[in-house]
């Protein structure tokens, strides 16, 4: 509850108010306590009044038990006692609702939220795949060759298009960007598929959120409290933890440098903390403490609600200054440990002990220690946790719809688009690729049988060439022959007549059978010597 400038959280047994002042909310916080303890009671009545001072808030509603805050509360017979033992009728508690706005990274119980690859970063995505260093550098490689092309990163279908098109092609950008190991970039695109896997691929799209649109006031100046439903988001460490570190990365990186201030810029609360430590890599667990430890300077303060104080990794804890610790139980000598680690984490108080205080406190009761405006962590004190002024517990379905449907930014986020990114670029790419690849293989081949028909052409030229040469040689041939005989013919004719002649006029010496003689070899050597000149 807002009074007197300060959040009024409990009451000491003797009447005496605690408070948490405002100037030191920035230095982060811890609600802790068992299983129906009351810290969500706490978490609640916390989240209220940094709205009533007109600082927004964002809270991680793991059991949807958080979502009546929208609501006024019910006036019960509980409340009238808790009212009354309190006093607050005079100090003018009321029940009503705050101005709420809700969010579901799956769209089902309140606005989407998504961001891209882009905005996401190198650092960030290499930490939350779990990437090794040789990986992580390949990754920046990745962003830095997205952005010289002018490639936009918008979800994990982009990433992974482009990490396969470099390694595909990882050759030709060697020469800029340094040794490309496909084999390595193979198992990053290993990674983000398991990611996908875990419903990682609904985070990555546009509309993208605008970080400061969760800074915003309501009616009568109230913060706004955004609500993320987490129901189905904390079953999955990883991307709880991805989710988270992304927005206080992108809170730290948008927001400027504040300072101290009389009050915080925006609170941020975390229900059932272990779930999101549990399970997360040195690297994730680092990086949350880094941006824990520096969003402060931004005015931004993060309060986790675990069951155990020993949940918080202690490079986280040592950042957390306010503490509200409710019922711790210890049933074995490994958890009385975890007990005292907690108690002794507190500033004693020689008025009680406080190992068996934070054993013994009923519901609803903490012992708290809040930073004092010098920054020193106050002594211990036991105190009853006050109610919340909204209603406790889940709302209708019926009523969170109307909620979601009458936020402006429902109507900013709630359609997603898919512009033209990396993934669209390099398939029209692979496409043109592929036909000109086609178009040239056809004109080859095109060409190959222009060829092909034009040596055909040729050759069937060449042979009609040697058939009309060897036509003409016959011919020649059978011209010659023609002539040859016909001059045999003659000569024959002649050359047996005048050897004839010339044989008679030898063979008369010899009488009549010598003329005929002689005739007739005479006409046989004429005609020989005839055939021999004339031999084809």
């Amino acid at each position: 509850m807002y009074t007197d400038d300060r959040i009024r959280i409990g009451m000491k047994e003797n009447g005496e108010n605690i408070y948490l002042n405002p100037s030191m909310a920035c230095r982060h916080g811890l609600i802790a306590g068992a299983t129906g303890s009351g810290k969500t009671i706490t978490l609640k009545v916390l989240a209220e009044s940094f709205s009533e001072m007109g600082v927004p808030v964002f809270l991680a509603d793991v059991k949807g038990d958080l979502a009546g805050m929208c609501m006024p509360g019910n006036d019960t017979e509980d409340m009238q006692r808790r009212i009354e033992k309190f006093g607050l009728k005079e100090a003018g508690f009321d029940y009503h609702g705050y101005p709420a706005v809700f969010w579901d990274l799956y769209g089902k119980k309140g606005t989407p939220l998504r961001t891209t690859i882009t905005e996401m970063g190198p650092d960030l995505m290499a930490t939350v795949l779990g990437l090794n260093d040789l990986q992580t550098a390949l990754l920046s490689i990745i962003y830095k060759i997205a952005d010289d092309e002018g490639l936009l990163l918008i979800d994990t279908k982009d990433l992974k298009a482009i990490i396969n098109y470099v390694s595909e092609n990882h050759k030709e950008y060697e020469e800029n960007y340094g040794k490309i190991a496909p084999v390595s970039l193979a198992a990053i695109v290993r990674e983000i598929v398991a990611l996908e896997m875990k419903g990682a691929e609904q985070f990555f799209g546009e509309p993208a959120i605008d970080i400061r649109d969760f800074i915003s006031t309501g009616p009568e100046g109230r913060g706004v409290i955004n609500i993320l439903d987490s129901s189905s988001l904390i079953n999955d460490p990883t991307l709880y933890s991805m989710f988270m570190l992304y927005l206080l990365a992108e809170l730290f990186e948008t927001l400027p440098e504040a300072g101290d201030l009389a009050k915080p810029k925006l609170v941020f609360f975390f229900d059932e903390a272990h779930l999101l430590f549990s399970g997360a890599s040195k690297d994730l667990l680092t990086k949350i403490e880094q941006v824990v430890k520096l969003i402060r300077s931004k005015g931004v303060g993060v309060y986790f609600a675990t069951q155990n104080p020993s949940d918080i990794p202690d490079g986280v804890m040592s950042q957390l200054g306010n503490k509200i610790e409710h019922a711790l139980h210890a049933y074995t000598p490994a958890e009385q440990k975890k007990v005292k680690a907690a108690a002794e984490g507190l500033r004693e108080n020689p008025e009680f002990n406080t190992y068996e205080t934070l054993m013994a406190l009923g519901t609803g009761e903490a012992v708290v220690s809040f930073l004092g405006e010098d920054g020193v962590p106050g002594i211990a004190q036991k105190v009853s946790i006050l109610p919340p002024q909204s209603q406790m517990g889940e709302i209708d379905e019926g009523i969170r719809s109307q909620e979601i449907s009458r936020s402006t930014l429902h109507s900013k986020y709630a359609n997603p688009y898919d512009p033209d990114s990396a993934y669209e670029f390099l398939k029209r790419k692979g496409v043109e690729e592929e036909e000109a690849k086609a178009a040239a293989e056809k004109a080859a081949a095109e060409e190959k049988e222009a060829m092909k028909a034009q040596q055909a052409a040729e050759k069937e030229a060449q042979k009609a060439k040697e058939r009309e040469e060897r036509e003409a040689q016959r011919e020649k041939e059978k011209e010659s022959r023609k002539v040859k005989t016909a001059a045999k013919s003659v000569g024959n004719s002649v050359a047996g007549t005048v050897g004839r002649e010339v044989g008679k006029s030898v063979g008369s010496s010899f009488g009549k059978f010598g003329k005929t003689l002689g005739g007739n070899v005479g006409a046989s050597i004429g005609r020989g010597i005839i055939g021999t000149l004339f031999k084809f």
